[in-house]
């Protein structure tokens, strides 16, 4: 009798046993490493995705300011307040030569206030310019007298007319921030100057980078993006 209760005494003291001191040492030390592990991981994860942003907000932006460049090209002739119209030539030109015509380019601009005499490479006065939109008139076709082209009961003088409407055309939807400072900071080049300039001349946006000094994972620098 007293033999079997000492072993139920002993089945009820390890059935209510934890684990030791050490055991959870053991237990603790082996969850902060793989704490500490998981948090760099995480980290950086992080940073690629916001490094990741940063490329395509500039591809965006550049994308931008170079279509902006095509649709400069033979806009606002030298002290003319339009473009006038882009349909035709100059004297002893046919229609559409005056400006070198880009496939990419479908429109020209016409708002000739936005160019002053030291932008001469027209390419945007600023990055607002790009978000708010400027003037432009479609590119001519070379159109002449008589019918409609296809089914287009129009007349050519018609047709021209038409081509000639003035439009607003928008080349960022809205203003880009950036990934790494979180604001639209952006700093700012014209085709004036080196790209090691730290501030803008104000003259012209022709390149953008990040206003960031850190590092990327790389090991260059965000502003040198």
């Amino acid at each position: 009798m007293i033999a079997e209760l000492k072993t139920r005494l002993e089945r009820r003291r390890n059935a209510a046993g934890g684990f030791t001191l050490l055991e959870l040492v053991i237990t603790l030390t082996v969850l902060a490493v793989l704490v500490m592990g998981t948090i760099p991981l995480a980290q950086n994860a992080v940073k690629r995705q916001r490094e990741m942003r940063l490329r395509e907000q500039l591809r965006m932006i550049r994308n931008a300011i170079d279509e902006f460049k095509r649709d400069s090209i033979g806009a606002c002739p030298q002290g003319a307040v339009t473009t006038g119209d882009p349909t035709t030539g100059g004297r002893g030109q046919r229609p559409g030569v005056s400006a070198p015509p880009d496939p990419r380019s479908r429109v020209v601009i016409d708002d000739c206030t936005i160019f002053d005499s030291d932008n001469l490479d027209r390419y945007p006065p600023s990055l607002e310019a790009l978000v708010n939109g400027v003037k432009v008139k479609a590119r001519g076709v070379n159109m002449t007298g008589g019918a409609g082209l296809g089914d287009d009961t129009r007349q050519a003088t018609e047709i021209n007319s038409s081509l000639t409407q003035e439009l607003t055309k928008v080349y960022l939807r809205e203003m880009p921030v950036d990934p790494m400072t979180g604001e639209s900071d952006w700093r700012m080049r014209s085709s004036y100057q080196d790209p090691d300039d730290t501030s803008w001349d104000n003259i012209n946006v022709f390149d953008v980078s990040s206003a960031s000094e850190e590092e990327a994972m790389n090991g260059e620098k965000y502003s040198d993006w």
